[in-house]
């Protein structure tokens, strides 16, 4: 009984480690965009597109990382990846906005985006 709660601790350390390299990457590119959006001026849509792109590449990142690991049932991890991804990335938004309003329009496409990213993740991992 003990094998089987170290080795469920394992998971659970190596999933926070996969979604905080998830989030540093996130945090560069945000930092990158945020240089170019500086320098060049970038429009509001273009800066949107960009910022799909950054959660589709941490989500894919995170899910790859977990498919890696894991080696059976890979798109499963790479899902339950994308949806910590996305669960933390919302309930950092509400403790920003105090409130669902900045992010209810987006809600579902965002899930849908980064759970399927870290499936893919997964698969490719």
């Amino acid at each position: 009984m003990k094998a089987s709660a170290k080795n469920n601790n394992s998971y659970v350390i190596f999933y926070l480690k996969c979604l905080l390299f998830s989030y540093i990457l996130t945090v560069g590119l945000l930092l990158f965009l945020a240089l170019f959006l500086y320098r060049f001026g970038l429009s509001e849509k273009t800066v949107s597109i960009a910022i799909i792109f950054i959660y589709i590449a941490a989500s894919l990142f995170a899910g790859f990382l977990s498919g890696k690991k894991m080696g059976t049932r890979k798109f499963l991890w790479g899902l339950l990846a994308g949806v910590l991804y996305f669960t933390i990335l919302l309930c950092v938004s509400l403790a920003i906005d105090h409130g669902a309003a900045g992010i209810s329009g987006n809600l579902v496409t965002v899930f849908l985006i980064c759970g399927g990213s870290g499936m893919l993740g997964g698969m490719l991992g």
